[in-house]
């Protein structure tokens, strides 16, 4: 008798893993989704803002100071969107 209900715990439990597994790697995949898709304009602004960033850093040094202006800018602009991402999403 103990036997068959060791069979059965071990048995219920193959099946009871593998289910917590399953809702474990949808309910990930959904909220990383909803991070993203809950404001798209945005997430999007901020990619193109990132790779503004890396163009400035990879142009030649002498713009007559416009380059570093542009590039900080840039920084401060990418950190309001952020701001604004995460002010959206407590509100």
């Amino acid at each position: 008798m103990q036997r068959m209900l060791s069979i059965f715990t071990q048995r219920r439990w193959i099946v009871i893993v593998p289910l917590m597994l399953v809702v474990l790697f949808l309910a990930v995949g959904y909220l990383s989704q909803r991070a993203y898709a809950d404001q798209p304009h945005m997430q999007a602004a901020l990619t193109s803002l990132k790779t503004a960033r890396e163009q400035l850093q990879k142009a030649t040094d002498d713009k007559g100071g416009h380059r570093k202006k542009a590039l900080a800018l840039v920084q401060e602009a990418i950190q309001q969107v952020e701001k604004g991402i995460q002010f959206d999403r407590r509100h």
